[in-house]
């Protein structure tokens, strides 16, 4: 894809809500399950305006959507906001990933703004050229096995339960928000064996096409990084962690954390930054 040309005339960067940034990537929103963090993500979006926004595969959970149909109206909410934030100026790149690989039959058209693209090139302000794409062509798993891919997206989608039903009463305790399915990949050596040599792959096919780094999503697992002199990005994803990649007006990326939909909304008002480059 060529790098985003420049922004449609009309567009008005001074319409910002609480922040306003060059660029926000966000991936793996799984809009059709349960476990889509619909709510924090809508909150994010009105909070978080941009020239740029680059939505990098598993928008919309096509595996799980087959099985059983699950689109309550939050999920409608944020299609619509995202259309409207389209129509408003902001340029709009979705980059389809394994999830919602449904829309790679439609790289190179635009629905209702957004257009459709199989990768992207995005330049940041400081003259950085990162590559986009959502990584799962770079999994194994997915390109060797696809049915393993499948059956590991139902134990995925079974520790999400589970991980509810631990939340529940957690938040009746007054206690924290707590990831299992995280903990657990961070206790199995095997899945960070797999973590890491995803983001070494990401990071030297980006190096070989002569770019200065990559952004992607695919595993959900937030992190910012130099690997071999590339810049390594991955926007984490909102079922769980609820981060995005953004990228301010003088070029400076940074990870922010957005508080689940669980919490109240005085703390879904605040955005942590976890790493900043």
């Amino acid at each position: 894809m060529t790098p985003p040309s420049p922004l449609p005339p009309g567009h008005d960067p001074s319409e910002s809500g609480r922040s306003h940034y060059r660029a926000i990537f966000i991936s793996d929103l799984h809009l059709g399950t349960p476990g889509c963090q619909a709510q924090a993500l809508l909150s994010f979006i009105k909070a978080n305006r941009s020239d740029y926004l680059y939505l990098v595969g598993d928008i919309v959970d096509g595996w799980q959507l087959r099985r059983r149909w699950y689109w309550p109206e939050s999920h409608n909410d944020v299609v619509q906001k995202l259309l409207r934030r389209a129509r408003k100026g902001c340029r709009i790149i979705y980059v389809p990933g394994n999830h919602d690989e449904f829309a790679r039959g439609f790289f190179g058209h635009q629905f209702g703004g957004i257009e459709v693209s199989d990768d992207a090139i995005h330049t940041t302000a400081d003259g950085q050229k990162l590559w986009v794409t959502h990584g799962d062509a770079f999994d194994g798993v997915i390109q060797c096995a696809k049915w393993l891919a499948y059956l590991g997206d139902n134990l995925y989608e079974f520790t999400l339960k589970l991980n509810r039903y631990l939340n529940h009463w957690r938040t009746k305790l007054g206690m924290p928000y707590w990831s299992l399915s995280a903990y657990l990949k961070h206790k199995v050596k095997k899945a960070m064996m797999y973590v890491a040599d995803f983001e070494e792959a990401l990071a030297h096919e980006a190096k070989r096409r002569g770019h200065h780094g990559v952004v992607c999503g695919h595993i959900h697992r937030a992190e910012m990084r130099h690997i071999d002199g590339i810049l390594y990005c991955n926007d984490g994803d909102w079922v769980e962690s609820c981060t995005a990649l953004v990228e301010h007006h003088n070029g400076r990326l940074e990870l922010v954390h957005w508080a689940p939909s669980a919490v109240s909304q005085s703390q879904v008002d605040t955005t942590a930054a976890c790493q900043t480059v």
